[in-house]
This record gives structure tokens, sequence and C-alpha cells, in this order.
């Protein structure tokens, strides 16, 4: 493994996807600099890709709180230049819209909306300066249109496609790449699984039915590896079976 004078940093490193963008990177030699809530969950994480050869740090962190983000980029750039951010928080919920609460819809775009604003931002400070860097969001079929019992989720994901997208058309003559991902697909979780079982009443699931966070990771290095004479800004993705 080639180490690298560069670092991820990686906000909303969870069980899955996150964690797979984390092995994916830091087998590539990048430092990888991994915030979520509750970071001590990260323990596990951080040990594997130790014992890889890698390096992972792993950091609480609320994407809500803006000295919090600014503080966490600020460490991950101080460990070695920030090159890559990737804004990874979910906040996925059903509720009828007669159930969705104020504190409900408020809290979800803070977590699916406004801390993307705030990840982007404070990447864009540090990465402008040097001009080059990869800023990276995760967004949904819900970024797209809206569906029943999802007013809230999909009106903050629509807000952070359209922060993903100014920002591209700001930063990418500064040779900052800005790119939005629609995940569009379950993906093969713990919590997905014990869904559609209760959903379709099985168990099996048929090979490449949902998608493999370890593919999802392969696309994230694929497009920072994208030459900037043919960047890409939106990509969806999606197992090759799925209706849409």
């Amino acid at each position: 493994m080639a180490n690298r004078n560069a670092t991820v940093a990686l906000i909303g490193a969870g069980d899955y996807i996150g964690a797979a963008i984390a092995r994916r990177f830091a087998a590539e030699g990048y430092s990888v600099f991994a915030g979520r809530r509750n970071g001590e969950k990260l323990e596990p994480l951080v040990a594997e890709i130790a014992a890889a050869g890698g390096t992972c740090i792993g950091r609480s962190l609320d994407a809500r709180k803006e000295d919090e983000v600014t503080a966490f980029l600020a460490e991950a750039d101080a460990h070695a230049p920030l090159e890559v951010c990737i804004f990874n928080v979910g906040a996925n919920v059903n509720f009828p819209i007669l159930e969705t609460t104020e504190r409900v819809f408020r809290k979800v775009w803070e977590m699916a909306c406004y801390s993307g604003f705030l990840a982007g931002r404070e990447a864009a400070r540090l990465m402008v300066p040097r001009g080059q860097g990869s800023i990276f969001f995760t967004g949904a079929t819900a970024s797209m249109r809206g569906g029943s019992g999802f007013a809230a989720f999909a009106s903050a994901k629509f807000g952070l496609r359209a922060v993903a997208q100014s920002m591209a058309r700001e930063l990418g003559p500064k040779n900052i790449h800005v790119a939005h991902l629609v995940i569009d697909s379950g993906v093969d979780t713990a919590f997905v699984r014990d869904l559609r079982k209760k959903r379709i009443g099985r168990d099996a699931i048929e090979p490449d039915e949902l998608m493999n966070p370890a593919s999802i990771a392969e696309t994230y290095w694929q497009l920072h590896r994208q030459p900037r004479d043919a960047w890409t800004h939106e990509l969806d993705i999606r197992p090759y079976g799925e209706r849409w």
C-alpha cells in the first residue's frame, strides 16, 4: 500500500456504506477521518483498517453543529491535506403527513440537508486555496421524487441535491469536483433485510437484489479518479434488476 500525503474526511461513517468507503480509500493509501454520532462505534473499523496497514481516525461528530464540523475538518486537514470530503448522513424516515411533527421535519432537514451544507462549505474553504479536491454527497431515490410518507426526507434530500448542484457550478472552475450520487435501491444492511422480511415475508435475498456497500464505495473511488475534462456531477446507481 502506497501511503499518500492526503486525507479523506467521511461525515456519516455508518456501519455499511460509510465503512465501505473508508476501507476503499484507506486501501489506496489515504488517511481516513471518519465521523459519526457515538464515535466509539468506529473502533472496530479503525482497528480493521489498521490491521490491513491503513490509517483511519474515528471521531464523535454531530454533523448538525457548525463548530463540530469545522473542528473535525480542520483536524483532518492538519493531519494531511484534505483531498476528499464525503457527506454520507442518511436520515431516512417514513411518516404520514398528518403524523409528521414540526420536530421530525426540522430534524430530518438538519441531518440530511443543513449538515450537508456545513460539510460542503467547510471542505471548500480548505480546498479552494489549494485549487483541488473532491466533495461528494450521498443522495437517494428521494432526492429525485417524493413518495407517500416521505415529505420530510424527500424535501431534505431535494435540498441537498440543490446544494450540491450549486456548489458544482461555483467550484468546478476552481478545480473542485463536486458530485451527487443517487443511491436508487435498497442497500444490503441488516436493517434493510429485516424490513424486507416484514414486507415480503422471506429471508432470502436474490443475487444482486440489494446493493453491496463495497460496490457503492468503488463508485466513489472511481468518481474521485475521473479526469477533470470528463467530470460527472450526478450519478445514479442501482442493481441491474431494479425497476425504475
